[in-house]
Protein backbone atom coordinates (compact mmCIF):
# COMPACT_ATOMS: atom_id res chain seq x y z
CA UNK A 1 0.00 0.00 0.00
CA UNK A 2 2.80 2.60 0.64
CA UNK A 3 3.65 2.43 -3.12
CA UNK A 4 0.19 3.02 -4.00
CA UNK A 5 0.61 6.73 -4.31
CA UNK A 6 3.80 6.52 -6.57
CA UNK A 7 1.39 5.08 -8.51
CA UNK A 8 -1.22 7.63 -8.19
CA UNK A 9 1.08 10.11 -9.03
CA UNK A 10 2.23 8.32 -12.50
CA UNK A 11 -0.90 7.30 -13.19
CA UNK A 12 -2.27 11.15 -12.83
CA UNK A 13 1.19 12.50 -14.84
CA UNK A 14 0.51 10.17 -17.68
CA UNK A 15 -2.90 11.27 -17.70
CA UNK A 16 -2.13 15.11 -17.30
CA UNK A 17 0.28 14.82 -20.52
CA UNK A 18 -2.23 12.64 -22.46
CA UNK A 19 -4.96 15.36 -21.59
CA UNK A 20 -2.37 18.45 -23.10
CA UNK A 21 -1.40 16.20 -26.26
CA UNK A 22 -5.23 15.29 -27.39
CA UNK A 23 -6.53 19.05 -26.40
CA UNK A 24 -3.83 20.81 -28.85
CA UNK A 25 -4.55 18.15 -31.69
CA UNK A 26 -8.43 18.45 -30.96
CA UNK A 27 -9.18 14.80 -30.01
CA UNK A 28 -11.41 13.55 -27.51
CA UNK A 29 -10.84 13.79 -24.33
CA UNK A 30 -12.95 11.69 -21.86
CA UNK A 31 -10.31 8.72 -21.78
CA UNK A 32 -7.19 10.95 -20.57
CA UNK A 33 -9.41 12.72 -18.22
CA UNK A 34 -11.08 9.18 -16.02
CA UNK A 35 -7.31 8.15 -16.39
CA UNK A 36 -6.29 11.12 -14.60
CA UNK A 37 -9.44 11.01 -12.52
CA UNK A 38 -8.01 7.42 -11.54
CA UNK A 39 -4.59 8.61 -10.59
CA UNK A 40 -5.83 11.36 -8.55
CA UNK A 41 -7.98 8.58 -6.57
CA UNK A 42 -4.81 6.28 -6.11
CA UNK A 43 -2.47 9.28 -4.90
CA UNK A 44 -4.61 10.95 -2.63
CA UNK A 45 -5.62 7.16 -1.37
CA UNK A 46 -1.95 6.24 -1.23
CA UNK A 47 -0.78 9.56 0.61
CA UNK A 48 -3.73 9.50 3.25
CA UNK A 49 -2.41 5.50 3.84
CA UNK A 50 1.20 6.58 4.35
CA UNK A 51 0.33 10.02 6.73
CA UNK A 52 -1.98 8.05 8.81
CA UNK A 53 -2.06 4.06 8.59
CA UNK A 54 -4.69 3.97 11.29
CA UNK A 55 -7.09 6.45 9.27
CA UNK A 56 -10.13 3.74 8.61
CA UNK A 57 -9.78 2.65 5.23
CA UNK A 58 -14.09 3.65 4.19
CA UNK A 59 -12.71 7.29 5.01
CA UNK A 60 -9.23 7.02 2.61
CA UNK A 61 -10.96 5.77 -0.15
CA UNK A 62 -14.09 8.00 0.42
CA UNK A 63 -11.29 11.10 0.16
CA UNK A 64 -9.64 9.21 -2.98
CA UNK A 65 -13.08 9.42 -4.59
CA UNK A 66 -13.78 12.93 -3.76
CA UNK A 67 -10.50 13.83 -5.33
CA UNK A 68 -11.20 11.40 -8.47
CA UNK A 69 -14.33 13.24 -8.43
CA UNK A 70 -13.07 16.69 -8.60
CA UNK A 71 -10.97 16.17 -11.83
CA UNK A 72 -14.40 14.92 -13.54
CA UNK A 73 -16.15 17.83 -12.16
CA UNK A 74 -13.75 20.54 -13.15
CA UNK A 75 -13.54 18.26 -16.88
CA UNK A 76 -17.79 18.93 -16.77
CA UNK A 77 -17.00 22.48 -15.72
CA UNK A 78 -14.80 23.17 -18.82
CA UNK A 79 -16.54 21.74 -21.16
CA UNK A 80 -19.95 23.38 -20.16
CA UNK A 81 -17.99 26.87 -20.61
CA UNK A 82 -16.33 25.59 -24.06
CA UNK A 83 -20.12 24.51 -25.06
CA UNK A 84 -21.40 28.01 -23.85
CA UNK A 85 -18.37 29.98 -25.47
CA UNK A 86 -19.12 28.22 -28.81
CA UNK A 87 -22.82 29.12 -28.29
CA UNK A 88 -22.14 32.40 -27.83
CA UNK A 89 -19.88 32.53 -31.43
CA UNK A 90 -22.32 30.49 -33.08
CA UNK A 91 -25.08 33.17 -31.95
CA UNK A 92 -22.91 36.51 -32.66
CA UNK A 93 -22.14 34.59 -36.17
CA UNK A 94 -25.82 34.51 -36.30
CA UNK A 95 -26.46 38.24 -35.48
CA UNK A 96 -23.48 39.03 -37.86
CA UNK A 97 -25.22 37.12 -41.21
CA UNK A 98 -28.31 38.48 -40.10
CA UNK A 99 -26.94 42.01 -40.02
CA UNK A 100 -25.11 41.70 -43.48
CA UNK A 101 -28.38 40.14 -44.87
CA UNK A 102 -30.13 43.11 -43.47
CA UNK A 103 -27.67 46.14 -44.93
CA UNK A 104 -27.86 43.93 -48.63
CA UNK A 105 -31.51 44.52 -48.59
CA UNK A 106 -31.47 48.08 -47.46
CA UNK A 107 -28.70 48.81 -50.21
CA UNK A 108 -30.72 47.17 -52.34
CA UNK A 109 -34.04 48.89 -51.54
CA UNK A 110 -31.99 52.19 -51.68
CA UNK A 111 -30.84 51.24 -55.15
CA UNK A 112 -33.85 50.75 -56.51
CA UNK A 113 -35.40 54.14 -54.76
CA UNK A 114 -32.52 56.47 -56.34
CA UNK A 115 -33.69 54.39 -59.87
CA UNK A 116 -37.30 55.11 -59.29
CA UNK A 117 -37.09 58.52 -58.30
CA UNK A 118 -36.06 58.91 -62.56
CA UNK A 119 -39.63 57.56 -63.80
CA UNK A 120 -41.92 59.20 -65.44
CA UNK A 121 -44.70 58.55 -63.29
CA UNK A 122 -44.70 60.99 -60.10
CA UNK A 123 -47.00 58.16 -58.15
CA UNK A 124 -44.03 56.27 -58.54
CA UNK A 125 -41.36 58.79 -57.67
CA UNK A 126 -43.45 59.83 -54.33
CA UNK A 127 -43.80 55.94 -53.57
CA UNK A 128 -39.94 55.79 -54.01
CA UNK A 129 -39.32 58.96 -51.97
CA UNK A 130 -41.37 57.36 -48.85
CA UNK A 131 -39.41 54.11 -49.45
CA UNK A 132 -36.17 55.92 -48.70
CA UNK A 133 -37.91 57.71 -45.75
CA UNK A 134 -38.61 54.46 -44.57
CA UNK A 135 -35.18 53.25 -45.00
CA UNK A 136 -33.45 56.03 -43.02
CA UNK A 137 -36.11 55.78 -40.15
CA UNK A 138 -35.35 51.95 -39.85
CA UNK A 139 -31.28 52.11 -40.58
CA UNK A 140 -30.03 55.67 -39.17
CA UNK A 141 -27.18 55.45 -41.25
CA UNK A 142 -29.02 56.12 -43.70
CA UNK A 143 -30.50 58.92 -42.72
CA UNK A 144 -27.69 61.73 -44.13
CA UNK A 145 -27.50 59.92 -47.90
CA UNK A 146 -31.22 60.13 -47.84
CA UNK A 147 -31.50 63.74 -47.17
CA UNK A 148 -29.09 64.17 -49.72
CA UNK A 149 -30.73 62.30 -52.13
CA UNK A 150 -34.10 64.45 -51.73
CA UNK A 151 -32.15 67.53 -51.44
CA UNK A 152 -30.78 67.05 -54.99
CA UNK A 153 -34.15 66.16 -56.46
CA UNK A 154 -34.84 69.63 -55.27
CA UNK A 155 -32.06 71.03 -56.61
CA UNK A 156 -33.63 69.62 -60.45
CA UNK A 157 -33.72 72.60 -62.24
CA UNK A 158 -37.60 73.73 -62.46
CA UNK A 159 -39.81 76.46 -62.50
CA UNK A 160 -43.96 76.05 -62.54
CA UNK A 161 -45.87 76.47 -65.55
CA UNK A 162 -48.71 79.34 -65.34
CA UNK A 163 -52.09 78.75 -67.13
CA UNK A 164 -51.82 80.13 -70.55
CA UNK A 165 -54.90 81.65 -70.06
CA UNK A 166 -53.61 84.20 -67.83
CA UNK A 167 -54.59 83.02 -64.58
CA UNK A 168 -52.01 82.75 -61.73
CA UNK A 169 -52.95 78.80 -61.19
CA UNK A 170 -49.81 76.54 -62.23
CA UNK A 171 -50.62 73.62 -65.31
CA UNK A 172 -51.42 70.46 -64.87
CA UNK A 173 -47.94 68.97 -65.28
CA UNK A 174 -46.55 72.06 -62.87
CA UNK A 175 -49.14 70.85 -60.12
CA UNK A 176 -47.92 67.16 -60.32
CA UNK A 177 -44.40 67.98 -60.48
CA UNK A 178 -44.97 69.97 -57.47
CA UNK A 179 -46.48 67.80 -55.68
CA UNK A 180 -43.75 65.35 -55.58
CA UNK A 181 -41.19 68.29 -54.75
CA UNK A 182 -43.48 69.59 -51.49
CA UNK A 183 -43.24 65.49 -50.64
CA UNK A 184 -39.57 65.71 -50.46
CA UNK A 185 -39.99 68.74 -48.40
CA UNK A 186 -41.85 67.21 -45.95
CA UNK A 187 -39.85 64.05 -45.91
CA UNK A 188 -36.98 66.34 -45.76
CA UNK A 189 -38.55 68.28 -42.54
CA UNK A 190 -39.64 64.61 -40.83
CA UNK A 191 -36.27 63.28 -40.82
CA UNK A 192 -34.71 65.97 -39.14
CA UNK A 193 -34.67 65.91 -35.09
CA UNK A 194 -37.35 68.94 -33.21
CA UNK A 195 -35.14 71.58 -31.99
CA UNK A 196 -35.98 71.17 -28.15
CA UNK A 197 -33.91 67.63 -28.73
CA UNK A 198 -30.39 67.80 -26.77
CA UNK A 199 -27.82 65.42 -28.51
CA UNK A 200 -29.62 64.93 -31.71
CA UNK A 201 -27.64 63.88 -34.52
CA UNK A 202 -27.48 66.75 -37.10
CA UNK A 203 -27.79 66.74 -40.28
CA UNK A 204 -27.03 68.82 -43.31
CA UNK A 205 -28.84 70.19 -46.05
CA UNK A 206 -27.72 71.47 -49.33
CA UNK A 207 -30.30 72.98 -51.56
CA UNK A 208 -28.11 75.17 -53.50
CA UNK A 209 -30.49 76.53 -56.36
CA UNK A 210 -33.63 74.70 -55.24
CA UNK A 211 -37.04 75.36 -55.94
CA UNK A 212 -38.55 75.78 -52.55
CA UNK A 213 -41.96 76.38 -52.45
CA UNK A 214 -44.09 76.22 -48.66
CA UNK A 215 -41.05 74.35 -47.01
CA UNK A 216 -41.56 74.34 -43.58
CA UNK A 217 -38.52 73.81 -41.35
CA UNK A 218 -39.69 75.51 -38.46
CA UNK A 219 -38.87 74.19 -34.77
CA UNK A 220 -36.38 71.72 -36.43
CA UNK A 221 -32.27 71.57 -36.08
CA UNK A 222 -29.51 70.84 -38.59
CA UNK A 223 -26.22 71.13 -39.19
CA UNK A 224 -25.19 72.81 -41.86
CA UNK A 225 -27.78 74.66 -43.94
CA UNK A 226 -26.47 75.60 -47.96
CA UNK A 227 -29.51 77.83 -49.77
CA UNK A 228 -27.60 79.25 -52.19
CA UNK A 229 -29.28 80.65 -55.45
CA UNK A 230 -32.30 79.10 -54.35
CA UNK A 231 -35.65 80.60 -55.56
CA UNK A 232 -37.92 80.23 -52.48
CA UNK A 233 -41.88 81.10 -53.67
CA UNK A 234 -44.98 81.96 -52.27
CA UNK A 235 -43.84 81.08 -48.41
CA UNK A 236 -41.61 79.22 -46.80
CA UNK A 237 -40.89 78.95 -42.87
CA UNK A 238 -37.57 79.09 -41.17
CA UNK A 239 -38.66 80.33 -37.81
CA UNK A 240 -37.12 78.21 -34.46
CA UNK A 241 -34.66 76.22 -36.30
CA UNK A 242 -31.51 76.07 -34.64
CA UNK A 243 -28.51 75.88 -37.48
CA UNK A 244 -25.56 74.65 -35.10
CA UNK A 245 -23.20 74.80 -38.54
CA UNK A 246 -22.89 77.40 -40.91
CA UNK A 247 -26.01 79.20 -42.86
CA UNK A 248 -25.66 80.35 -46.19
CA UNK A 249 -28.32 82.24 -48.25
CA UNK A 250 -26.23 83.78 -50.97
CA UNK A 251 -27.84 84.98 -53.99
CA UNK A 252 -30.79 83.55 -53.64
CA UNK A 253 -34.24 85.03 -54.70
CA UNK A 254 -37.89 84.88 -51.67
CA UNK A 255 -40.39 86.20 -54.27
CA UNK A 256 -42.93 85.20 -51.28
CA UNK A 257 -43.26 85.36 -47.84
CA UNK A 258 -39.89 84.27 -45.39
CA UNK A 259 -40.54 83.24 -42.36
CA UNK A 260 -37.23 83.04 -40.61
CA UNK A 261 -38.01 84.98 -36.94
CA UNK A 262 -36.92 83.03 -33.71
CA UNK A 263 -33.87 81.17 -35.65
CA UNK A 264 -30.68 80.53 -33.89
CA UNK A 265 -27.74 80.42 -36.13
CA UNK A 266 -24.71 78.88 -33.95
CA UNK A 267 -22.01 79.93 -36.81
CA UNK A 268 -22.18 82.11 -39.50
CA UNK A 269 -25.08 83.20 -40.67
CA UNK A 270 -24.82 84.51 -44.54
CA UNK A 271 -27.67 86.42 -46.29
CA UNK A 272 -25.14 88.41 -48.63
CA UNK A 273 -27.36 89.71 -51.86
CA UNK A 274 -30.62 88.11 -51.11
CA UNK A 275 -33.44 89.64 -53.24
CA UNK A 276 -37.00 89.68 -50.73
CA UNK A 277 -39.60 90.66 -53.00
CA UNK A 278 -42.46 90.20 -50.51
CA UNK A 279 -42.45 90.40 -46.98
CA UNK A 280 -39.57 89.02 -44.38
CA UNK A 281 -39.32 88.64 -40.67
CA UNK A 282 -36.07 88.26 -38.78
CA UNK A 283 -37.64 89.20 -35.33
CA UNK A 284 -35.81 87.88 -32.35
CA UNK A 285 -33.35 85.92 -34.59
CA UNK A 286 -30.18 85.09 -32.35
CA UNK A 287 -26.76 85.27 -34.51
CA UNK A 288 -24.16 83.97 -32.15
CA UNK A 289 -21.48 84.05 -35.24
CA UNK A 290 -20.88 85.96 -37.84
CA UNK A 291 -24.17 87.92 -40.14
CA UNK A 292 -23.15 89.19 -43.57
CA UNK A 293 -26.00 91.36 -45.12
CA UNK A 294 -23.99 92.99 -48.01
CA UNK A 295 -26.19 93.71 -50.94
CA UNK A 296 -29.76 92.27 -49.86
CA UNK A 297 -32.55 93.39 -51.07
CA UNK A 298 -35.59 94.15 -49.22
CA UNK A 299 -38.61 94.96 -51.87
CA UNK A 300 -41.43 94.49 -48.99
CA UNK A 301 -41.79 94.63 -45.23
CA UNK A 302 -39.22 93.38 -43.50
CA UNK A 303 -38.65 93.05 -39.55
CA UNK A 304 -35.89 92.96 -37.27
CA UNK A 305 -37.17 93.65 -34.16
CA UNK A 306 -35.70 92.30 -31.36
CA UNK A 307 -32.69 90.51 -33.29
CA UNK A 308 -29.47 89.74 -31.96
CA UNK A 309 -26.14 89.68 -33.33
CA UNK A 310 -23.48 88.64 -31.10
CA UNK A 311 -20.60 89.38 -33.78
CA UNK A 312 -19.82 91.93 -36.04
CA UNK A 313 -22.28 92.29 -39.24
CA UNK A 314 -21.70 93.07 -42.47
CA UNK A 315 -24.57 95.17 -43.99
CA UNK A 316 -22.65 97.17 -46.53
CA UNK A 317 -24.98 98.08 -49.30
CA UNK A 318 -28.83 96.86 -47.73
CA UNK A 319 -31.69 98.29 -50.14
CA UNK A 320 -34.49 98.86 -48.44
CA UNK A 321 -37.68 99.85 -50.81
CA UNK A 322 -39.35 102.88 -50.55
CA UNK A 323 -42.05 103.18 -48.72
CA UNK A 324 -42.22 100.31 -47.08
CA UNK A 325 -42.88 99.00 -43.28
CA UNK A 326 -39.10 98.47 -42.22
CA UNK A 327 -37.95 97.81 -38.25
CA UNK A 328 -34.20 97.79 -38.82
CA UNK A 329 -31.48 96.87 -36.46
CA UNK A 330 -30.12 99.76 -33.85
CA UNK A 331 -27.30 101.49 -36.02
CA UNK A 332 -28.78 100.55 -39.73
CA UNK A 333 -29.31 103.88 -40.89
CA UNK A 334 -28.51 105.85 -44.55
CA UNK A 335 -29.56 102.85 -46.03
CA UNK A 336 -30.40 103.03 -49.84
CA UNK A 337 -34.40 103.58 -50.84
CA UNK A 338 -35.08 101.83 -54.10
Amino acid sequence: MKYLWIAGAVVSAVGGVWLLLVVRRRRPRLKPVLLTAVGAFLLVTGMLLVLDPTSPKHEVVKSGGLAAGSVVALYALWLNDRRRRMDEKRHDLEIERAEHDRSRVADERFARSVELLGHETEQVRVGAMHALAGLARSRPEYTQTVLDVLCAYLRRPFRPDTDPKGSDEYTAESERELEVRLTAQRLIADLLPPDDQGGAELYDLNLTRAYLEYFDLSHRQVGELVVRAAWLARSNSFHHLVVHGGAWFTDSVSEGRLHAHDMVFCDVGWFSRIDCRDRVDFARTRFFGRAKFAGARFGGPVSFEGVEFADSVDRDGVEVAAGVDAVLPEGWTGLVAR
